[in-house]
């Protein structure tokens, strides 16, 4: 039995983290202030799921990686251009909103119709790869609507950690409520891992991968289909960010027995 895999990865990118985001309401909805001049990131649960399937492909003879990913295409170039150092990959473009905004179903439904159209696709050899949640859109079920819209009813999300038994089957490392993690096995493709952390570190620049990469990624952004969210029955009253609350008291002459017990009371409340 052949073991060889298509592994299709969707990310997005979103705001690099260390930006200061202020939400604001448009004409065409709600966004964020000065979003086209904010520097962008690969999606960080993204990214740990393109670098778990670079390994597993690299690791089985004749299996594949594509990432999908929606975003403004200007801003997805400039991405591109750190993420294609890293492992190898073929793109596929879409030249839509990134905004956390989006409607889940609508940003699930573009990404299984592009997955779909991927040529040559074997959907008996297909393990589909994302974010188990994400920066922007952390609704924690896109990648759930993507499968079902694909027809695959193996889904497993939080995952750790992947291995492939003698045979073929998968045996897969989910993380559950209470802390706790669970081990679970499926006969094999098509499968969706939605991935937390994973166990690989974030893999070295390699120019040589880059050089490769760029002969399909330049094109891929070249025909990007665009792509428009209607986000129909959807409204917004407003958007802001999350008040601060500072509870300040100062109390002078007390014992640090005094002030661990009240810190604990504090606590238990």
């Amino acid at each position: 039995m052949s073991n060889e895999y298509q592994i299709v990865v969707c990310g997005s990118i979103v705001p690099d983290p260390l930006q200061t985001l202020e939400p604001v309401s448009g004409p065409d909805g709600p966004s964020l202030r000065n979003e086209m001049m904010l520097p962008a990131v690969l999606d960080p649960w993204a990214s740990h799921a393109l670098y778990e399937a670079a390994h597993l492909a690299k690791n089985t003879p004749g299996s594949k990686v594509w990432l999908v990913s929606l975003g403004p295409k200007a801003k997805l170039q400039q991405v591109m251009m750190t993420v294609a150092q890293k492992v190898p990959f073929e793109l596929i473009a879409l030249d839509g909103p990134a905004s956390g905004f989006a409607e889940a179903a609508e940003v699930a439904t573009v990404l299984a119709e592009a997955i779909a159209a991927i040529p040559g696709l074997d959907r008996s050899k297909l393990l589909l790869f994302g974010g188990w949640e994400s920066a922007s859109r952390g609704a924690g079920v896109t990648m759930q609507m993507v499968a079902e819209r694909l027809g695959i009813l193996d889904q497993f999300q939080g995952v750790d950690e992947l291995k492939v038994l003698p045979g073929g089957a998968l045996e897969i490392l989910e993380r559950v409520e209470g802390g706790k993690q669970q081990v679970s096995r499926c006969a094999g493709p098509p499968a969706l891992l939605g991935w937390a952390t994973g166990n690989l570190p974030e893999p070295r620049n390699n120019p040589q991968v880059g050089m490769a990469n760029m002969r399909t990624v330049m094109p891929a952004l070249q025909k990007a289909k665009p792509v428009k969210l209607a986000a129909a029955g959807v409204s917004f009253a407003s958007v802001a960010l999350p008040k601060q609350l500072r509870e300040t008291r100062i109390v002078k002459d007390k014992s640090p027995d005094e002030i661990a017990r009240e810190i604990f009371e504090w606590i238990k409340r």
